[in-house]
């Protein structure tokens, strides 16, 4: 029945700096409403899901836990490699997370996923993560290029 997730919202401080923002993500604006209610909706995939961001004075106010102003973004293993240079390309810093560093994105290999945080400009974290296809029994968080070096590369997905 349940085919996928159409939609998530965030709330937002400034919907202008936002719109930017994840235009720089490289969303496609779908619509925007300034005039009753200051609201802005991304296309994650065209006619399949979007982001709303609306704008309120409770944003910044709202302590963040990841049950709240949280969002993933599921991409490709060569994109999530890719991420770091092309964010910061477009001013985007990546933030740590698990104690590590951002250097390079990360591995849970419990569950298969390799990912990186960044936030937005309210605090709001987003994710950007991959499917791995390799569960381990190791529950110790790891870079991918540890991950790559302890399963073979050529056997990432």
């Amino acid at each position: 029945m349940i085919k996928g997730l159409y939609e998530a919202h965030l709330p937002v401080s400034n919907l202008r700096i936002s719109v930017e923002f994840y235009r720089k993500l490289g969303l496609e604006l779908c619509s925007e409403i300034t005039d009753t209610s200051k609201v802005a909706f991304f296309w994650v995939e065209k006619g399949k899901s979007w982001i709303g961001l609306w704008e309120n004075d409770e944003a910044v106010s709202t302590k963040y836990h990841p049950s709240l102003r949280h969002l993933a973004f599921r991409v490709e293993l060569d994109d999530l490699k890719k991420a770091k240079l092309k964010l910061r390309e477009n001013g985007i810093e990546l933030r740590g997370d698990f104690g590590l560093d951002p250097i390079e994105p990360i591995v849970m290999p419990y569950n298969g996923h390799a990912m990186i945080y960044l936030n937005d400009p309210d605090g709001n974290s987003v994710e950007l993560i991959t499917y791995l296809e390799k569960v381990s029994e190791n529950h110790e968080i790891m870079y991918l290029s540890e991950w790559e070096e302890t399963i073979g590369s050529n056997q990432v997905q």
